[in-house]
């Protein structure tokens, strides 16, 4: 328990202090002008209140990941609050706030088009790329999992428990599909600007159910204590922390899906003066519901050893036990409540992870979105390609590919904020050590995972991962100088 309240603490106090930092760093001016009153068009540009933009993008960003993400990296064990607190005050909330500022300066562009006026057309071709594979196969994850957590729900009842599962599955699939759709293609305001306020009270009413039960019946849900570094992941050699546990646990601590969403609502806010709020705010929320969630889901089951049993037993997939975790510590009624912030969770991303696709694919193509007809232009493709993924993939696949897209997503943001910085002349050690560091995770993620290359010696894999770090350094350097007089940067 004492692990778990120093993070929370540190966590807290972190927008007071490191977040102020930031953003006198970045110079946040409210007389400088923001896309909403620049850019007007009624669609994706419009002014909207800080507080229902701050609760579009903690609801944007959060997703599945500092839920599922958190229950899967617990099975590490207490290292895991290092990396959520660590990660998410240095890391995670530095990337979501200066990355934001910069959508916002640069017209509430998409992170590619940002990213390629620092880094060159090269980075900015291989970004786009990468951000649109991101988006689908968030928005794919964020169909199947809650489609999965519905159905099992509804099945669970007498009066349609004769419609088999598989057909029970895909009807809620084709629900939320036709949701998604929806939510891609309206102006924001009339869905987005109009729930996500009623879903954000359910997902913070989630997180303090969890956390009363955490600190009020601690007895009965022991938080185990950080007294090593070791990992207590069930299969460790397969499995080690480095680079595993930080791609495993990507939103709650570090999440280039975030740089996706912020232009959202870079496109809304009415004074740079909100930056600190909504996007180093957001991200230190998420990070405090990850941190609730590996908590509970290593003190449910007595601990560390029991929650690997338990995702052991469900095939690795999380949304099992976060239903168990649920129903165990709040009762059914609570529960119901529970799951509920769970799915808006993820429905709120998935259906956001579309727009920001459909957004990126129009800011390259040029083609204007006033229109429907060029809206199902971009989007349907979009939405085909989702499905195709979600019949073909298996979750355990699914969510590892998506893991370490968003990690590698995350580090050429990281370095593209180190550019900014350096363009600005400030310093550039908060973004240069987290690209760094998380560069290293990515390349050495392609030498370890079991799903990428695999190599058994695990020595020769982090030395490539070192080298390739080097060679990807030494390549923004050049990039970043090249491109320093550019008249659009």
């Amino acid at each position: 328990m004492i692990t778990f309240l120093i993070c929370l603490g540190l966590l807290a106090g972190s927008y007071f202090t490191y977040g102020r930092y930031l953003e006198r760093l970045c110079d946040v001016d409210a007389s400088h002008p923001v896309p909403s009153q620049t850019r007007y068009d009624g669609v994706d540009y419009m002014p909207l209140p800080r507080w229902k933009i701050f609760l579009i993008q903690l609801l944007n960003i959060a997703g599945l990941g500092p839920i599922f993400g958190a229950v899967l990296g617990a099975a590490y064990g207490p290292v895991a609050f290092l990396w959520i607190t660590l990660g998410g005050i240095f890391i995670g909330g530095m990337h979501d706030l200066i990355s934001g500022i910069m959508s916002v300066r640069y017209g509430g562009q998409s992170l590619p088009e940002v990213v390629g006026a620092l880094l060159g057309d090269r980075v900015k071709l291989i970004l786009r790329i990468v951000s649109i594979l991101l988006l689908i196969l968030v928005g794919t994850v964020f169909l199947s999992q809650p489609a999965m957590l519905i159905a099992v729900k509804i099945h669970a009842l007498e009066p349609v428990s004769f419609v088999s599962f598989p057909r029970l599955l895909l009807i809620v699939l084709g629900v939320i599909l036709a949701y998604y759709m929806l939510a891609t293609l309206l102006p924001v305001d009339k869905i987005i600007g109009r729930f996500y306020p009623l879903f954000g009270v359910a997902l913070l009413l989630m997180a303090l159910g969890i956390l009363a039960v955490l600190l009020f019946d601690a007895e009965r849900y022991p938080i185990p204590e950080l007294t090593s570094l070791e990992n207590l992941i069930a299969d460790a050699r397969r499995f080690p922390v480095m680079p595993m546990l930080f791609t495993t646990i990507a939103c709650g601590a570090i999440s280039g899906f975030h740089a996706t969403q912020s232009p959202l609502t870079a496109r809304c806010i009415t004074s740079e003066r909100q930056s600190r709020a909504i996007f180093y705010g957001a991200m230190i929320v998420e990070s405090i519901i990850a941190l609730i969630w590996a908590a509970i889901a290593m003190a449910f089951r007595g601990g560390v050893k029991g929650l690997n049993t338990a995702l052991a037993e469900y095939g690795g997939n999380a949304s099992l036990p976060v239903d168990e975790i649920a129903v165990g510590t709040l009762g059914p009624l609570f529960a119901g409540l529970v799951i509920f912030g769970v799915i808006a969770c993820a429905i709120t991303s998935g259906d956001t992870a579309f727009r920001s696709a459909r957004l990126i694919v129009a800011d390259f193509t040029g083609l204007e979105q006033k229109s429907l007809r060029n809206r199902l232009r971009i989007s349907l493709p979009l939405f085909a390609l989702a499905l195709l993924i979600f019949f073909c993939l298996p979750f355990d696949a699914l969510w590892s590919y998506f893991a370490w897209t968003n990690q590698t997503l995350a580090s050429i943001t990281l370095w593209a904020i180190a550019a900014y910085l350096r363009r600005h002349r400030k310093t550039v050690w908060p973004a240069l050590l987290p690209a760094l560091f998380m560069t290293y995770v990515c390349t050495s993620y392609l030498f370890i995972s079991p799903l990428m290359l695999g190599m058994e010696n695990r020595t020769a894999a982090y030395l490539l991962g070192g080298l390739s770090t080097v060679i990807i350094a030494f390549y923004m350097y050049y990039s970043n100088r090249r491109h320093a007089n550019d008249p659009d940067a």
